[in-house]
């Protein structure tokens, strides 16, 4: 399977409802799933770290990967968010996981071990070989401590059977420059920094797995095929709105800000489980008056 193909565009790393007594609200999910879809996102990754998965146990994962297959029912692929930073654990995961539907599986490199770059190797070397689906690597140093280097990740491209691309999130162009100069073929290579999808769509990335597209699909996935296609004045114009909101979603917390834009826009309950809360008084103020322009 050519990932670079089948996962073209905009991927939206989608949110978990909660309702009032924080159990997950499969109701709100399902409204969020067909508003991104219908506004025109190519597919959805289920479970990954804006759908607040550290705080979910093994019994919520299985019922929402379970409801969101039935719920997409083929309309557009859909990727797993399974990672972790005990590899035995996950690959025990990718094992028992219910993935005959998945496109592909997305993970999150070791967080709070701080391995070295060949611990990191030596941890998705094994994920690849227990994994019946193709491994994206998710590169995040914000929040795992330690980057991957572009050296790591190539190793893990050429040499792995099953490591198939990339969610590139260290904040960095010239570190997605590099990779996109010396990957193979059919290496994926997509976005994690939605203010940086616009000028990294110019250095060739093969799209983004979104925050934003949770709250604005139909503004950001146009965004995105136009960047695809060549058109950066049309990028530029459907970019520039959103350059405020990008500010706003990550202000104080992600997901906290996106389930603060999607409460406004009236589809979820502004509900997360510790130890995220709601954004403060004041975002919440900025988010509906942005809306409100």
């Amino acid at each position: 399977m050519n990932l670079r193909t089948v996962l073209r565009g905009t991927g939206v790393a989608i949110v978990t409802p909660f309702d009032d007594n924080e159990l997950v609200d499969f109701d709100s999910l399902g409204k969020v799933i067909d508003f991104v879809i219908s506004n025109g996102v190519e597919y959805i990754v289920s479970q990954g770290t804006t759908g607040e998965t550290p705080t979910l146990d093994s019994q919520e994962k299985l019922d929402i990967l379970e409801y969101t297959f039935e719920k997409i029912n083929g309309r557009v692929p859909v990727v797993v968010g399974i990672g972790g930073n005990n590899t035995k654990e996950v690959c025990n995961t990718l094992q028992r996981f219910p993935l005959d539907k998945a496109t592909a599986v997305l993970s999150a490199a070791p967080y709070y071990n701080k391995p070295s770059q060949e611990g990191i190797f030596q941890h998705y070397k094994a994920l690849a070989s227990a994994s019946p689906k193709p491994i994206i690597l998710y590169n995040v140093p914000g929040r795992t401590g330690r980057n991957m280097e572009t050296v790591t990740t190539l190793r893990l491209a050429h040499e792995v059977p099953n490591i198939c691309g990339i969610k590139e999130a260290a904040n960095s162009i010239p570190q997605c420059m590099q990779l996109l100069k010396d990957r193979p073929e059919n290496f994926l290579i997509v976005s994690g920094d939605d203010d940086l999808v616009l000028p990294e769509l110019a250095a060739g990335i093969d799209g983004v797995i979104s925050v934003a597209a949770n709250c604005f699909p139909k503004e950001f996935s146009s965004m995105v095929r136009a960047g695809l296609s060549g058109d950066f004045s049309t990028a530029n114009k459907l970019n520039n709105p959103l350059i405020e909101a990008y500010n706003l979603l990550f202000a104080e917390n992600n997901p906290a800000g996106v389930k603060a834009f999607l409460f406004e826009q009236g589809l979820i309950k502004n509900k997360l489980r510790l130890p995220l809360v709601t954004v403060s008084d004041a975002l919440q103020q900025k988010i509906k008056l942005y809306l409100q322009s």
